[in-house]
């Protein structure tokens, strides 16, 4: 079944948010960044975490993890979650299941890409906490990763220079995407 099979996304009260760039270029900073300003209700939808650690799937075109992304941020969605979806998320591989997602959704829909140079990646992986991860993906992976400018077709994207700050960016998104307005009282 095609994600457009699935209709309609959430309400017009809810809002997504699609975060896409390469390898440390700040997708997950920006996502914990919304999470942290707006509080309870804001769900992330990372691919990292459904492709790596739920499905252990590699990257590649007509993977699991593709789908399980959309239904993911549908469900969410569908509950009242305003939704943050980030990864990579190549255009080619991503990129019909993220405009069906978009297309789908009832409420408040932005896109982002995070435009980052190589040189930037490469410095900001180097000062990852995370050891383990440092010794998994290395500089050759990130070249072999990186694609510059890889924007989704139909020009539905924002794109953020690396000359944003991570402040400036999530005030950005929360700002443009209506977030800002809708903020919970119980946070």
């Amino acid at each position: 079944m095609t994600e457009a099979a699935h209709g309609t996304a959430g309400t017009s009260d809810t809002r997504l948010i699609v975060l896409r760039g390469n390898s440390a270029s700040g997708k997950s900073s920006v996502a914990a960044g919304l999470r942290e300003k707006f509080g309870r209700n804001l769900a992330i939808v990372a691919q990292d975490n459904l492709r790596r650690i739920v499905l252990r799937e590699r990257d590649r075109p007509g993977g699991a993890n593709i789908g399980l992304i959309g239904l993911t941020a549908r469900y969410a969605l569908d509950h009242g979650f305003h939704v943050v979806v980030e990864g990579i998320l190549y255009a080619d591989r991503y990129g019909s299941m993220l405009q069906d997602l978009v297309g789908a959704h009832c409420g408040v829909s932005r896109c982002y890409y995070l435009d980052v140079p190589y040189a930037e990646t490469a410095r900001r992986h180097a000062t990852k906490a995370d050891a383990e991860y440092l010794q998994q993906v290395t500089p050759d992976h990130l070249s072999d990763w990186y694609r510059e400018r890889d924007l989704l077709v139909g020009g539905i994207e924002t794109v953020i220079g690396a000359d944003s700050t991570l402040d400036e960016t999530v005030q950005r998104i929360l700002r443009e995407s209506g977030l800002e307005e809708v903020l919970p009282i119980d946070r």
